[in-house]
């Protein structure tokens, strides 16, 4: 394995330049390169005559050239016809700007020519062709074809190239890792049989068997990794609290009644907290679902039992919200709440610091500040972090390392299908709150496209902003890079500004500005000193301004569908009817169903659902999911069997021999160790 471990510049055929290339693809090392999976295959095999070809369709045809000619249609641009015929029929191949065909290729050669159709009355004609000279073993057509996910200028023929010549070597070994009795119990094929057919499928049935090793292996190492990670942190006996009378005191102050799935999470909470074992809950509820006030409860229940609670909230605006609502609520109960949030001045830190170190604080809400080294709690039972997707699995475990084997519940208004948080969450109990406070009315959603913006600006802003209501404005996701966005964002206010609402009083909020800024828009928005509000996605997660009734998205195709209702969920918050308006450019398919969606919905499960339908589990397991490795071939509505197989034998194994210390499980371990990387380090497994 440690051949797999070699930097990708010094494999043959790579180099320094191609590497740099390959690492924009996060392709570092062979081991990166072999697991660089096709996104998706291409069947070639439908070898057709000219005559039978169908138009749209996308074929293979063998054919003789009897004409080529090129032209220049406009300025920049080579179109070449290359014309073609067979016993049936004849054709013309279309290349834009590659006028090498021309050279590459005479009249009377025998080719073979892949390409999407356009048939009209009487002409056919092949576009995006692949072209090449007819041989027995041909490169291009005639097989199944890989195509892979590429940017930063790297070619799908140069990835192919790279591959052949990887898997082609006699010094690549690709060493079995999953124990023989599970090949065999399972009818997998080969590691080494799976990568090169992968890659190069030799047939379709190939390509089949091929995927099936990997997508079953994928769902295996994912579950055995987040059992082991959840068994390092059950094995320890937990807290056990009791119900403290003063919790129905605190209960009947609130100035509303819970709702029945409010009622029902925070009983589940409250009986996992009187047990001896530590708790490890996911409370998910959608956008305005009422989960603070359980979160609130749950800790005062805590603090009720001489302990402390912190809540950890992914953003300074969120963290500060929580801190308001918590601290007005207690304080007539002598609980005392705190905020650390890294905008606080180095002499407020040091104070909180010694306060909660001395026992004198007993709850503290913040960001990431929670989990610095400098942060030390007297005595924590209970650990709530919110948003719970914006943070790595192992920034949560850092938190409840500040304790004694405290209970854990993670929160999230990104609604996740029941099955995909138990591939998550694998041993979580989860808690649903699927029912919203009475008096919400649901957002009215309109999809429209880019032309008709202006007629939204003139005519919608103005008429929430003439009622005394204001709007939120969501400049488009750029990339993933808050500088970018920034500059976005500040382009659109002025463009706004100058074109569209030059008297009315319209504010900027991004991820670029001091905590101090955000902090003073957000007071002045809540405050209606502000009539619009533009914003980056920074506004996406728990902010709360109830005479906010209007929300436009700009390039809403440009964000997944659970980030759109998130955003949506910022209005509809008070008792006036709210919309939300979803500006798209795009005129593909999957914009098409995305917008429908929203239209159609305001339920964040069946959002959710639909978004992991279009999009794949990505969003879940990708970069937010620090740790957690991706999926990239598996797919848990395509591959639900599968899935239910790979968790069921991690269970086994895992209960058979529980550390994996037995010799067969040794190199599956280490495989383990190596997709989850540092999620996994701190836990012994001797």
């Amino acid at each position: 394995m440690e051949e797999l471990n070699k930097d990708v510049q010094y494999v043959k055929g790579i180099g320094p330049k191609r590497a740099y290339k390959l690492n924009k693809l996060g392709i570092f090392t062979l081991k990166d390169l072999i697991y660089y999976f096709p996104r998706q295959f291409e069947d070639r095999n439908n070898l057709k005559k000219i005559a039978q070809l169908d138009n749209d369709e996308k074929a293979t045809i063998k054919a003789v050239i009897t004409g080529i000619e090129t032209s220049s249609p406009k300025k920049g641009m080579t179109l070449t016809k290359v014309c073609v015929k067979d016993e049936t029929s004849s054709a013309k191949l279309v290349f834009f700007n590659q006028p090498h065909i021309k050279n590459a290729f005479r009249v009377g050669d025998m080719v073979l020519v892949f390409g999407k159709v356009k048939k009209s009355y009487k002409n056919v004609e092949l576009t995006s062709c692949e072209i090449e000279f007819f041989t027995k073993s041909p490169k291009n057509t005639c097989k199944v074809m890989p195509i892979y996910p590429l940017t930063y200028g790297v070619t799908n023929k140069e990835i192919m190239s790279i591959m052949k010549t990887v898997l082609d070597s006699e010094e690549l070994k690709i060493k079995e890792y999953l124990p023989i009795n599970i090949i065999k119990k399972y009818n997998l094929c080969s590691i080494d049989y799976a990568i090169k057919n992968i890659h190069s499928p030799q047939s379709k049935d190939s390509l089949k068997v091929a995927l099936y090793r990997i997508i079953f292996e994928e769902f295996l190492i994912l579950q055995m990794g987040l059992f082991l990670f959840k068994s390092g942190i059950n094995d320890c006996k937990g807290i056990k609290f009791n119900k403290n009378e003063n919790l129905d005191n605190i209960r009947s102050s609130l100035p509303f009644k819970l709702t029945k799935a409010q009622s029902r999470a925070l009983n589940e909470i409250i009986d996992d907290m009187a047990s001896d074992k530590i708790m490890n809950r996911l409370v998910q509820g959608d956008v305005g679902s009422g989960k603070t006030v359980v979160a609130l409860l749950s800790l005062a229940n805590c603090v009720l039992n001489g302990y402390q609670g912190a809540l950890m909230a992914p953003t300074e605006i969120l963290a500060e919200q929580h801190y308001a609502y918590l601290s007005d609520t207690l304080e007539e109960f002598n609980i005392n709440v705190e905020l650390l949030v890294g905008s606080c001045t180095k002499k407020q830190k040091e104070n909180i610091l010694k306060r909660v170190k001395n026992n004198e604080i007993d709850i503290l809400i913040g960001t990431h500040a929670l989990i610095e080294d400098t942060v030390e709690f007297s005595n924590i039972g209970l650990v709530i972090t919110d948003e719970q997707h914006r943070f790595g699995v192992r920034q949560r475990s850092r938190l409840s390392d500040k304790g004694k084997n405290p209970d854990i519940i993670v929160m999230t208004a990104t609604p996740i299908p029941r099955t995909l948080a138990l591939i998550l969450y694998g041993d979580l109990d989860i808690s649903i709150i699927d029912e919203l406070p009475p008096g919400r009315q649901p957002i009215e959603t309109i999809a429209i496209d880019k032309k008709k913006r202006e007629r939204v600006y003139n005519n919608l802003v103005r008429d929430e902003v003439q009622k005394g209501r204001q709007v939120y404005i969501v400049c488009p996701l750029v990339e993933e890079s808050e500088a970018i966005e920034a500059k976005a964002a500040t382009e659109l206010v002025e463009e706004l500004k100058s074109q569209y609402f030059s008297d009315l009083r319209v504010g900027l909020l991004h991820g670029k500005m001091k905590s101090s800024e955000k902090d003073n828009i957000m007071k002045m928005f809540k405050n209606k000193e502000i009539d619009i509000l533009v914003s980056t996605t920074v506004i996406e997660v728990g902010v709360n301004v109830p005479n906010a009734t209007l929300m436009i998205i700009e390039n809403s195709e440009r964000f997944g569908l659970a980030q759109l209702h998130q955003l949506r969920g910022r209005v509809g918050r008070g008792v006036h009817k709210s919309y939300c308006i979803l500006i798209y450019a795009s005129k593909s398919e999957v914009c098409r169903q995305r917008m429908s969606i929203m239209e159609e919905t305001n339920d964040g499960f069946k959002i959710s659902e639909k978004d992991l339908e279009i999009r794949g589990p990505g969003e879940f397991f990708g970069t937010r999911q620090h740790g957690i490795p991706e999926l990239k071939v598996a797919n848990i509505f395509k591959h639900m069997k599968i899935l239910k197989l790979a968790q069921q034998e991690a269970r086994y194994i895992l209960g058979e021999d529980k550390n994996l210390n037995f010799e067969e499980n040794k190199l599956l371990k280490n495989e383990i160790f190596d997709k989850f990387k540092y999620t996994l380090e701190e836990i012994s497994l001797n």
